[in-house]
């Protein structure tokens, strides 16, 4: 019983990390739509096939310039709440956003193809989406937020001659314990508040296929987490488009049953990473981003002012000059 409530627990900790916390309105004649279709049930949506799955996927700017991979939160989330991160192309850089396998827009995919190779499924999709578009000699910058920090990370210690600079904003942690205290600190959930009993309720209710339902459920669980008081500093709800459950409930289980640990070869990275952390985030602040960020030799920490968790959203216009004069360094 300990662990099922741990493990509902923290399920809800991912999807208000990457703000699961606004969704489009249905129509009312979209019959039996829960939420919205993905790429493979929809073609008009922007694509590209990798590594055995169909991503939802987009770029904006030139395709020659530095390259700026966007890597959203959860895990489960996608990066609609962070498509502010397209201005860098007015900047001089190509920037491409995909939401993660099961993600989002996203091909879904049941358990088993994540449950035995845990991390190196989303860092093999990254790989393949960098290899995807990169040219010859291009720069590649990865921007990571929460959950996308730390999976920037996680490739980055496996590959850290391929990758030319760093922008990481509030990861949880690198080590499963050092995110697990993080976790501890912020989540406030009552195994018997009103949230909880409306994930229960909807399973009597609601028809459809698993992964509409799960998606829809989870989207519901992650609303609770920008009330007013959160620890997080979250003025309000960020845009998405669809949480990935089953993903998220695959990370969380396998995290909690064989740990992690991303740093065995960051010390070989050399390029200076900028590491962002929020004003109003009160469960991390500087302590923890010190804490966190150490593990990098070379580290630019900044404090984004006047936001919380949802950085390149509800903070954008600190963020943004802050993250082009480090881009600027990485040309």
């Amino acid at each position: 019983m300990k662990h099922r409530l741990i493990k509902l627990t923290l399920i809800v900790a991912a999807a208000a990390a990457v703000l699961f916390s606004a969704c489009d309105i249905l129509e009312p004649e979209e019959h039996g739509r829960l939420v919205p279709k993905t790429v493979e049930e929809d073609p008009s949506l922007p694509s590209i096939a990798v590594n055995g799955t169909l991503l939802h996927a987009e770029t904006f700017g030139d395709p020659n310039n530095p390259m700026i991979v966007v890597l959203h939160g959860g895990p489960g989330g996608d990066y609609r709440s962070m498509l502010k991160c397209a201005a860098f192309a007015d900047d001089g850089f190509f920037v491409v956003f995909y939401d993660q396998r099961g993600c989002g827009l996203s091909k879904r995919h049941n358990r088993d193809i994540y449950d035995s190779r845990g991390i190196s499924v989303p860092v093999d999709d990254l790989d393949a989406v960098i290899r995807h578009y990169r040219a010859p000699g291009q720069k590649v910058v990865l921007l990571g937020l929460s959950w996308g920090a730390m999976l920037a990370t996680a490739f980055i210690d496996e590959r850290p001659n391929d990758i030319d600079g760093a922008i990481l904003l509030e990861p949880g942690g690198f080590t499963w314990p050092d995110t697990e205290e993080y976790l501890k600190r912020w989540q406030t959930i009552d195994i018997f508040d009103e949230t909880v009993n409306d994930r229960v309720f909807v399973d009597q209710i609601i028809t459809g296929s698993e992964h509409e339902k799960l998606d829809y459920k989870a989207a519901i669980q992650g609303a609770a987490e920008y009330a007013d008081g959160n620890k997080l500093g979250l003025d309000g709800p960020s845009p998405f488009w669809r949480m990935g459950a089953v993903y998220a409930m695959s990370a969380l289980d396998y995290a909690t049953e064989h740990s992690f640990d991303f740093t065995t070869h960051l010390q070989q990275f050399a390029p200076t990473v900028l590491f962002g952390y929020s004003e109003r985030n009160e469960a991390y602040g500087r302590s923890h981003a010190e804490l966190v960020s150490s593990a990098y030799p070379s580290v630019q920490l900044i404090e984004v002012p006047g936001t919380g968790h949802n950085i390149t959203y509800a903070g954008w216009e600190s963020f943004y000059p802050m993250a082009l004069a480090y881009l600027n360094t990485v040309r």
